[in-house]
């Protein structure tokens, strides 16, 4: 902090300066102009007591003029060297305005400033984050540190979305929401994270926080894509299509998700036009390929679960961006169970398992509801997208472990 500090010092002294400076100066002058006054008054009663002399006969005319001119040398020489022998000044105003200038100054300074949020950037900007999960721990050490910081809980919020941990990013958003107002970015925000928390499942919470989004903000784009998603989930084609081209129509030329969007609003037309009812078996049809999943418990694991632990079992690319590609939830009381995974149960619209030509399948139990961690998991080797056989995933390890 020394490169905060010194320059802070150094603005003070200016300040400084300019208040003690002018004062210096008009007490020196008015010093120099009393000791002149005073000179001149000595020399006029010194020519005044030769006067006196003269007319009593005590000197002469020549004693006088060397009188007088003696006089006259002493009054230069006193006038010449007032500067020189004026005095150093002192006063109570300028020594205790030089005392609380400095005092007020970092008073004011701590009770008003950031110093906090100064040493924290500091922090953050001496060493980048190597990993999403290192980003993660310093946001949760920020939002500890400055509970009241909105900017903090949004990035928090936006990070555990990253990490598929959307039930911690909907508490994140909510907290942001508390202390920043509902500002209609942060209210789809928190929507968002809320329906992927909850199973995908539309309740009127979510309802009600969209509705005010766009109300504040008609162009509001995590709200438009995420009423797309549902509405396409329940096979609300056409409510689809008008959210997605809403959406569409706000977002910038070259932003890249237009082209998924854009995918995602024909492929509605089609079922629209098409009239298609999705069903158990029409759902792994060669426009919606689907992988079935059977799902079960090790014995060992049966005995340290509970009944209402969540259990998430989804498709991830094996080579490619580690969000999720479909996810279904269910509770541990539904298991053993068999699933299957399709787009339809798309996190994304533009992230697919058709996209992907292999996935790796999981299951992973969570009594936090944490889809990112939890306690037990089950993993498949590499799967190809066009799967049709009825693949097993038995969750039988330590999550975390090899």
């Amino acid at each position: 902090m020394i490169d905060f500090w010194l320059p802070a010092g150094l603005l003070l002294l200016t300040a400084l300066a300019f208040l003690l400076i002018p004062v210096l100066r008009i007490r020196k002058l008015q010093a120099e102009e009393d000791r002149t006054a005073l000179n001149v008054t000595l020399y006029q009663e010194r020519l005044q007591e030769l006067e006196n002399q003269l007319q009593a006969g005590v000197l002469d005319e020549a004693q006088m003029e060397a009188g007088r001119a003696e006089a006259a040398r002493e009054l230069l020489d006193d006038t010449e060297g007032v500067q020189r022998r004026s005095s150093v000044l002192g006063g109570k105003i300028p020594l205790v305005s030089a005392l609380l200038v400095p005092v007020l100054g970092v008073a004011l300074y701590l009770h008003w400033g950031a110093v906090d949020e100064v040493v924290q950037t500091r922090q953050l900007a001496a060493a980048q984050p190597q990993s999403i999960e290192e980003m993660t721990a310093r946001l949760e050490q920020t939002v500890q540190q400055q509970p009241e910081s909105a900017e903090a809980w949004y990035f928090l919020g936006r990070t555990y979305m990253a990490q598929e941990r959307a039930g911690d990013a909907a508490k994140a958003f909510e907290r942001a929401v508390e202390i920043a107002g509902r500002a209609p970015e942060l209210l789809g925000q928190w929507a968002q994270a809320l329906y992927f928390a909850e199973g995908k499942q539309w309740n009127e919470q979510l309802q009600a926080l969209t509705d005010e989004a766009l109300q504040a903000d008609p162009e509001e784009v995590t709200s438009l894509g995420l009423l797309g998603i549902a509405a396409y989930e329940s096979q609300r084609y056409a409510d689809a299509v008008r959210y997605w081209e809403r959406l569409v129509a706000v977002l910038p030329e070259q932003d890249p998700s237009r082209a998924a969007i854009a995918g995602g609003i024909e492929r509605a037309r089609q079922q629209m036009a098409e009239g298609e009812q999705p069903s158990a078996a029409a759902e792994p049809d060669a426009k919606v390929q689907a992988l079935q999943v059977s799902v079960s418990l090790a014995p060992d694991v049966q005995q340290n679960v509970q009944p209402d632990d969540a259990v998430f079992i989804f498709a991830r690319a094996l080579s490619g961006p580690p969000v999720p590609l479909a996810v279904k939830r269910l509770k541990v009381s539904d298991l053993p169970a068999q699933v299957s995974l399709s787009d339809v149960d798309a996190m994304m619209p533009q992230l697919k398992i058709s996209q992907f030509d292999q996935v790796q399948l999981v299951a992973r139990i969570s009594r936090a509801g944490n889809a990112t961690q939890g306690e037990w998991i089950g993993q498949s080797g590499p799967v190809a997208n066009t799967a049709t056989d009825l693949q097993t995933l038995l969750i039988d390890s330590r999550d975390g472990q090899p």
